[in-house]
């Protein structure tokens, strides 16, 4: 199907047609590189239905309650809310106003360990901390402890359990179309896409992004091999026929197939240069990500913030990792440091 035209600023705040029935409304984030994320609402005689949220506070829900507004709708008109990943820019507006209207929110049954946690008051960080002394990158981990406590979810978030929990398979079934479930595990172990068949529409959340790759297994639980999920995801998607791409984060493409094409490209790319770090006798993650460059600016690991390093050396782990599963590496531990070898 034809894409509708959007706006040269896909952050730019309205309600956009992409298909009939479908509008995207941006929402904004807190001091977030991502500057922004889509939240898509279908019509349905029943009540609107959103495909994720947003982040929970103040200027969120007004910008999501002036696109409602102008299709129509107020916030108390949402039916329900099917979030395609537990990460606070999708689910926490969720939770708010699931609290004020009892709207009705569903999310994969795969962020169900990492809900709990955090429910719990996991703070977010301590197993990631120990992840990054397995990788050998004791020295951030010095400024980390800083950082965590000035970052934004250290505030109030409403993380809560959901009304339901989805399952790769269901269908969601609203007056005119249906929308199908199919498990995504990469970015989190629980991501889900929604996929409009007949009308060639997929939202892919977090899991096929236009300009960026997503980070891997970021999440309260961590995954043993987040990225071997995600590259079998991607192959997933593209068993499927050819849809238009509702991203969480950018404008709507045309294909899906053209960018998993991309990003699988990528991280072939990025296996091999991983592989070749540990050739030259980079032995560890941090290492092997000290030696890599990062971002389209091709910026170094020092060159990032550091929230960002952290992800890098994660993701670094987990192409490593990788290449451990293809007999292309051998891993050891000793006293809780991994090293790699070829």
């Amino acid at each position: 199907m034809a894409l509708a035209e959007q706006p040269d600023d896909w952050t730019e705040p309205g309600a956009y047609p992409v298909a009939p029935g479908v509008h995207r409304i941006p929402l904004p984030l807190p001091a977030d590189a991502l500057r922004a994320v889509n939240v898509y609402a279908v019509d349905d005689p029943d009540g609107v239905v959103l495909i994720d949220s947003g982040w929970a506070m103040d200027e969120t829900e007004k910008a999501l309650a002036d696109g409602l507004r102008y299709l129509g709708y107020d916030l108390h008109d949402v039916a329900h809310i099917a979030v395609t990943h537990a990460h606070a820019d999708h689910y926490t507006q969720a939770m708010r106003l699931q609290s004020t209207f009892g709207t009705r929110v569903s999310l994969g049954r795969g962020e169900r360990p990492s809900i709990e946690r955090l429910i719990g008051g996991f703070s977010g960080f301590d197993d990631r901390q120990d992840q990054l002394r397995q990788y050998g990158a004791v020295e951030l981990l010095k400024r980390l402890e800083e950082w965590s406590g000035q970052r934004h979810d250290k505030v109030d978030l409403p993380w809560a359990r959901p009304d339901g929990w989805l399952d790769d398979g269901d269908e969601i079934a609203l007056y005119d179309r249906t929308l199908d479930v199919i498990a995504t595990p990469g970015h989190t172990q629980g991501h889900v896409v929604l996929r409009d068949g007949p009308a060639g529409l997929l939202f892919s959340g977090d899991h096929i992004l236009p300009h960026i790759t997503p980070s891997i297994g970021f999440e309260a639980v961590v995954a043993k091999t987040p990225l071997r999920s995600y590259l079998d995801s991607l192959r997933l998607v593209k068993d499927l026929p050819d849809t238009v791409m509702l991203p969480a984060h950018g404008a709507p493409a045309p294909s899906v197939h053209r960018r998993v094409d991309e990003l699988l490209a990528h991280h072939e790319v990025r296996l091999a240069a991983a592989y070749r770090e540990v050739q030259r006798g980079a032995s560890t993650a941090f290492e092997v990500a000290s030696a890599l460059r990062w971002t389209r600016r091709e910026r170094t690991l020092d060159e990032l913030d550091l929230f960002n390093q952290m992800l890098a050396i994660v993701e670094t782990g987990a192409h490593l990792d990788v290449l451990v599963l293809q007999g292309e590496l051998t891993r050891t531990e000793s006293d809780g440091l991994l090293t790699y070898l070829t």
